[in-house]
């Protein structure tokens, strides 16, 4: 699978299918997805930001770029003590890949360790790519293996991966992210729901990949799941431009005062409130609820949202600032509600004609 980075920081294990798809608008796919088709069998059409969001990406990249940094280097240092040095970084494609990346550069600057790094495809309801996880497999031993992702919304990814992973002995399906305010995994930069700029933009943040394709007519049964590359976007193209800014803010301690690495929790409670808040809405099916500021962001951009919940102490959070351009672009309202663990909160628009 191509894509504008370099394949010493990562490699795709996807089929390309580039034109072999015609992407469809935000309203099609909505419209297919309520009506009962799979998300993965379709391809969006990017949203093109406009100047005014692109400003308030620069902003959010400038005053975030070094809190996503220093939860780069905290998950990095929990990397080493939970899987060593022999650790294969597997990000999920495809916010997990611009993490990944980052984290194989953090790790050959305070440990000269030169991991891994491979992104691949996990669906919702679909499942992860065996053919790849096989791939993976005939090369490295299975405990070496380590998922990564951007952020934890309310875990349905971390969910499909416990459920996936169970069928391969010694992958851990341990999910390794920048931000967990579900608090649902250990191997987390932080437990605080912060604005990672990547979730700001799509594909010209991601190495101009589209997100993951799986159909069987252009899916065979021995291939990778599938990707577009979105070439046409190429004097758009941030990926790097993220990387470095990130880069440029990392800070490497030669003594690793990380404490011991917490437990995972038994509960989740990112998912009793997103369940608390579907039922005081009237929504009936809970996917349609995006907690966190990753999640809400991917709302705006590639589905119909009907509503933002913003928690009250947070209105004029700057983390917060690309949703609020967004909201009003698309003339979405925004309302303070009381949340506990996270600061913001998508939900989907049900669409009665669907």
């Amino acid at each position: 699978m191509r894509s504008s980075y370099k394949e010493g920081d990562v490699i795709f294990l996807l089929k390309d299918i580039t034109g072999l798809v015609k992407p469809q608008s935000t309203e099609e796919r909505e419209k297919e997805i309520q009506a009962g088709r799979h998300y993965c069998e379709m391809l969006p059409i990017e949203y093109v930001p406009t100047q005014k969001y692109m400003e308030v990406y620069r902003e959010t990249l400038e005053h975030y770029a070094r809190p996503t940094a220093l939860a780069v280097g905290a998950l990095a240092d929990k990397i080493i003590k939970e899987k060593g040095e022999h650790v294969v970084l597997v990000s999920l494609a495809r916010a997990g890949t611009p993490i990944g990346i980052l984290l194989k550069r953090y790790l050959w600057k305070k440990y000269r360790l030169q991991a891994p790094h491979y992104s691949i495809s996990i669906i919702r309801g679909r499942g992860i790519d065996d053919n790849a996880i096989k791939f993976l497999l005939e090369q490295y031993q299975p405990k070496d293996l380590l998922f990564v992702d951007g952020w934890i919304g309310k875990g349905a990814i971390l969910g499909e991966l416990k459920k996936d992973v169970a069928f391969y002995p010694g992958v851990s399906s341990e999910l390794a992210v920048l931000a967990d305010p579900a608090n649902v995994t250990k191997l987390c930069g932080t437990h605080q729901d912060i604005l990672i700029p990547s979730s700001c933009l799509n594909c010209t943040v991601s190495g101009l990949v589209s997100r993951t394709f799986l159909r069987k007519d252009i899916i065979g049964e021995n291939d990778f799941h599938g990707a577009a590359y979105y070439g046409e976007l190429e004097d758009a193209d941030l990926s790097y431009d993220f990387i470095h800014a990130i880069e440029r803010e990392f800070v490497i301690q030669k003594e690793n005062n990380e404490g011991a690495i917490e437990g995972t929790k038994d509960h989740n409670p990112g998912l009793e409130e997103v369940k608390k808040i579907a039922m005081e809405f009237g929504v009936s099916d809970i996917n349609l609820v995006k907690p966190g500021i990753g999640e809400t962001t991917r709302v705006l951009l590639r589905r119909v949202p009907w509503k933002v919940l913003v928690r009250p102490d947070c209105r004029n959070d700057k983390s917060l600032a690309h949703i609020l351009r967004l909201a009003e672009e698309k003339n979405v309202p925004v309302a303070c509600y009381p949340l506990k663990n996270y600061k913001c909160c998508g939900i989907i628009k049900k669409l009665a004609d669907a």
